[in-house]
């Protein structure tokens, strides 16, 4: 390899001992390509499969924890026993290749289509809509129900029980989604958390929810985990919406889950150098910055966001993030590492090629979602 390139492909240990062989990781996206009840397809396993030889960690896309969570169509399920061997199937086609296997595990909240939930019933933190639609429907006004102070205390159980499926069917890890708009961000976010009982209210009393899910999934994994298992946490800066979360409120979050003894956080952003639109004092300083600053080392930060060219990524790590997620990219390019291991980073390729749908191994759900979407996917 390029010696510009060995702080990239350098081996990375997380605290709890599991090591990585590089600092390249699979970003979670979503493929819209499960079966309608919720298992796996052989198209889906193949996916993960030829994208995960090159990266050192696959971080799937979301899986639904309760019925009520599932928040787009072709998606997989984590929400009952019988969805473990299906599960099995994605972790064992990702550490066949060499890396490790983490399951994402989240809850759509107010962002759910109503006609992939039972009874088309939508819940979330308090019966306030959604100012955008989620990425399978037009109808994003849909007035949800707001949980019971008991219901929550369900969902936080429903997280821990998905690790432990996710633990039995041979993962390396979980992430809670905490980003993007969906039900746990929902309970952070003023706009879409109006509740005033305890999980409402103040900045801190409206991460109550968030917090208690970390705590959960950290407890079943202690219970339950006979080896090191991986707990990740992913988050949004901010939001567009009025009020919405800010991002000195994001770095009130970020602050309390790096004494929640994690291992790692994951920002969600488009454009990894963004800066904020709010809520700080230098609006000039790259979103990025103002996490490592108050993260202060605590935690390990996975940075992602259009990073193509192996010169990108050079750029990003130099900022001091220990790890980069690869998202877009890896469907463009599923041999991305392997092209910078091997001094061959001249041959990555940044535009998707429309003729070699076959050779990339993209499911025709998730083909037919980029083709339709030019101004998300670089070259459509």
């Amino acid at each position: 390899m390029s010696v510009k390139n060995e702080d990239l492909l350098s081996p990375f240990r997380f605290s709890s001992g599991i090591t990585l062989k590089n600092r390249m990781v699979m970003a979670p996206m979503t493929n819209f390509s499960s079966n309608q009840d919720g298992t796996v397809t052989d198209a889906e396993v193949s996916y993960y499969a030829r994208r995960s030889a090159g990266v050192s960690m696959v971080i799937t896309a979301c899986t639904y924890v309760t019925a009520n969570g599932k928040g787009f169509h072709g998606e997989f399920g984590g929400d009952r026993d019988e969805m473990i061997p299906s599960l099995r199937r994605i972790a064992e086609a990702i550490k066949q290749q060499g890396a490790k296997a983490i399951l994402q595990i989240f809850h759509g909240g107010r962002m759910c289509p109503p006609e992939l939930v039972p009874n088309g019933e939508i819940v979330s933190a308090s019966d306030i809509p959604a100012e955008r639609g989620g990425v399978s429907t037009e109808e994003p006004n849909v007035n949800p129900r707001a949980l019971t102070e008991e219901e929550v205390q369900e969902m936080v159980k429903a997280f821990g029980e998905t690790t432990r499926r996710a633990i039995e069917a041979g993962f390396d890890g979980v992430e809670i989604h905490g980003a993007n708009g969906y039900l746990i961000q929902q309970f952070f976010s003023p706009h879409s958390n109006r509740r005033e009982d305890r999980f409402g209210g103040s900045l801190e009393k409206r991460m109550t929810f968030p917090l208690e899910v970390v705590n959960e999934v950290k407890r079943i994994v202690r219970e339950k985990a006979q080896s090191p298992f991986l707990i990740g946490y992913r988050f949004s800066p901010e939001e567009p919406e009025t009020p919405g979360i800010t991002m000195d409120d994001t770095l009130k979050l970020v602050d309390a889950l790096a004494d929640k003894d994690l291992d790692y956080l994951h920002v969600s952003l488009m454009n990894f150098f963004s800066t904020p639109h709010r809520g700080v004092e230098d609006l000039s300083k790259s979103r990025i910055e103002y996490l490592l600053e108050t993260i202060k080392d605590r935690v390990p930060l996975i940075g992602v966001g259009s990073i193509y060219t192996a010169e990108d990524a050079r750029k990003a790590f130099a900022t001091g993030v220990p790890l980069l997620a690869l998202g877009r990219e890896l469907i463009i390019d599923p041999d991305w590492v392997q092209k910078i291991s091997e001094n061959r980073e001249n041959e990555i390729v940044t535009k998707l090629n429309k003729e070699k749908q076959k050779e990339l191994v993209i499911p025709d759900p998730l083909w037919n979602a980029i083709m339709n979407s030019p101004g998300w996917f670089p070259g459509v």
